[in-house]
């Protein structure tokens, strides 16, 4: 994982973007943001500004690489922080070609570690549509314990009411 936005990664989230179109749609209440067409330079600016909100603590965002390809997997990231508790929620997706491999249970888990470590994070959540089952086994893999499902909370672009489900993950009380 490396912190998204640097110029030059527009072209490579596009692709990644483009590609997962199909299934990012299909959940289109929890990621409004593919309902606009992508562009090369959308996500250019989709880029510069997780460059920006990074240091600016509004959100942190992180794209994921293959190490080894160098092909970008998809994104992640750290949102919704209230710094007050603290407490974040953390959200990604994976291109359909790179699903399958393990490479989302690894990028939360190092996100869960960071949280807990550098931001002393004593709740992590991740929100995702009760229907999303490949989110939902990527919150249960990485530890979370479903608490509950919050029916009607969100209203999709087609009309229809989506049910949420709430993982968290609270670090181990110190000894």
């Amino acid at each position: 994982m490396r912190r998204s936005g640097p110029a030059g990664d527009g072209l490579a989230l596009h692709d990644a973007i483009v590609e997962s179109l199909p299934e990012l749609r299909r959940f289109l209440a929890s990621f409004p943001w593919v309902a606009a067409e992508q562009t090369l330079a959308s996500a250019e600016v989709c880029c510069r500004t997780a460059q920006a909100d990074f240091p600016a603590r509004r959100d942190l965002p992180f794209l994921t690489f293959h190490k080894t390809s160098g092909r970008l997997v998809g994104a992640t990231g750290l949102y919704r922080t209230v710094w007050a508790t603290p407490k974040t929620e953390i959200g990604d997706w994976c291109r359909p070609s790179m699903t399958g491999q393990g490479f989302v249970t690894e990028a939360v888990s190092a996100l869960v570690a960071n949280a807990v470590e550098h931001l002393r994070a004593v709740r992590i959540e991740i929100v995702t549509d009760e229907q999303n089952a490949a989110s939902r086994r990527v919150a249960e893999r990485c530890g979370f314990v479903l608490e509950g499902t919050l029916c009607h909370e969100q209203r999709a672009p087609d009309g229809s009411l989506r049910n949420l489900c709430i993982y968290a993950r609270l670090p181990a009380a110190p000894a």
